[in-house]
């Protein structure tokens, strides 16, 4: 059996390590490596995408990082339940054509018995920003 740990239900304490867990995990850009953390039928809002599955997370953030070069994250704790954890994040990258964005957003999360990530919906904004202008680097 699967198992991600730490599980549910959280404590303050174990919803940041999941968070910074989390963060780890996508800033290694390793879409393989990022779908262990979520369930075989995982469901996903990503903006104004719809992801079900590992295999069509691994897809999803192979394109992404395609196109968003020299990602960096950073999560915050929002709030959390006994199997849900609410963050807020923001990370900054560069296009092909070299302009820099920074994206703002909020993510709900829940998980299953096992510590995997069985929902994500993620709302982002993107501004565009001048590379002097970067926290992230």
């Amino acid at each position: 059996m699967e198992q991600k740990h730490p599980l549910p239900p959280f404590t303050l304490e174990t919803a940041k390590e999941k968070i910074q867990m989390a963060e780890d995990a996508w800033n290694s850009q390793d879409p393989e490596k990022v779908s262990k953390a979520y369930t075989i039928n995982s469901e996903w809002r990503n903006r104004d995408i719809f992801v079900n599955g590992r295999e069509e997370i691994v897809s999803f953030l192979q394109k992404k990082w395609e196109k968003e070069l020299h990602y960096r994250l950073k999560k915050e704790y929002w709030a959390h339940t006994e199997n849900r954890i609410a963050v807020r994040f923001e990370y900054e990258y560069q296009t092909k054509d070299g302009n820099w964005f920074r994206a703002y957003g909020n993510e709900n999360w829940e998980f299953d018995e096992n510590g995997l990530m069985a929902k994500r919906y993620a709302s982002i904004n993107d501004l565009a920003i001048k590379e002097e202008d970067r926290k992230f680097k």
